[in-house]
């Protein structure tokens, strides 16, 4: 893909970034060339800006390991080993990782980013499709993922974490900040989130499921140990715990919101060693149906 200086020219860029491209490619040059030269020039924020106006490519590249100060790549990204980047990682369509990948600023992915090892994002963490690590998941800022995620270890976000599709995590969830899933929520250890965590379908941790402010599933909700918040608990199906549930003080708890209440006794059953405080809705089974 070729641009030149005239389709550069009606995107109306900076006029330091316009000087500098002249001076380095006159009348235009190769994208992914120019994408490169910039980088290496230390104008990261320039090639990132070339990007999001000319978008991605199909070209492919595939190396044996990263250690760099910042990537910038337009098409997709194929990495044998590890990825170990001190600044921005931007890449246009999927970046694939054989071994771990390490970025010290924002990630940005256009499409997948697949990692068998772990993922440390030092800043924010933007995927455009699905998300999937053979270890963990750390991210220091927000955690957008436009498709489904799922990992083999924990998640932990210290910022915001969205999440178009489902949630799939092996260990613990953990999330500093809130927590909204455009599907469901799975894992294999516990769910601690900071404020309030909104599932449009079902909750599942195998441990407990605690929020800092309110818990809502769609569907239903169940933990093999406590499920409690500092504010409400809402389901639009069933509540079970193989321990307590506990609303905030002041707030109820919801069963059975999404569903007939001559279905209660079989689609909005609510489980758990003792009748929850602050009951408001749903057919309490008693501990014995947990």
């Amino acid at each position: 893909m070729v641009l030149t200086r005239s389709f550069v020219r009606a995107k109306r860029p900076c006029t330091d970034g316009f000087r500098w491209f002249v001076r380095q490619f006159g009348e235009g040059g190769n994208y992914q060339q120019m994408l490169d030269a910039m980088v290496a020039a230390g104008r990261v924020g320039d090639a990132c800006w070339l990007l999001e106006q000319f978008g991605p490519t199909d070209e492919v590249r595939t190396v044996d390991v990263i250690e760099d100060d910042a990537i910038v790549f337009a098409g997709t990204l194929e990495v044998r080993g590890n990825a170990d980047v001190q600044g921005v990682v931007r890449v246009g369509r999927s970046l694939h990782v054989g071994g771990g990948l390490r970025a010290g600023g924002d990630v940005n992915v256009g499409a997948d980013l697949r990692v068998e090892g772990g993922v440390r994002a030092e800043a924010r963490l933007q995927v455009g499709g699905d998300l999937r690590a053979g270890w963990g998941v750390d991210c220091a800022g927000e955690l957008r993922c436009d498709g489904e995620l799922r990992t083999g270890w924990d998640l932990h976000c210290a910022g915001p974490l969205r999440i178009a599709g489902n949630a799939f995590v092996g260990l613990d969830l953990r999330a500093d900040e809130g927590v909204r899933c455009g599907k469901g929520v799975q894992a294999g250890g516990d769910i601690q989130v900071g404020t309030s965590l909104h599932a449009r379908q079902g909750i599942l941790a195998a441990g407990s499921i605690e929020a800092g402010l309110h818990l809502e599933a769609g569907w239903g909700i169940k933990a093999g140990a406590v499920i409690a918040a500092a504010g409400a608990i809402r389901a639009g199906e069933s509540l079970t715990a193989g321990d307590a549930i506990r609303a905030g003080n002041g707030y109820g708890v919801f069963a059975g919101l999404d569903v007939p209440m001559e279905a209660w006794d079989s689609s909005a059953r609510v489980c758990a060693t003792q009748r929850p405080d602050g009951l408001m809705s749903g057919w309490w089974a008693g501990p014995a149906a947990c």
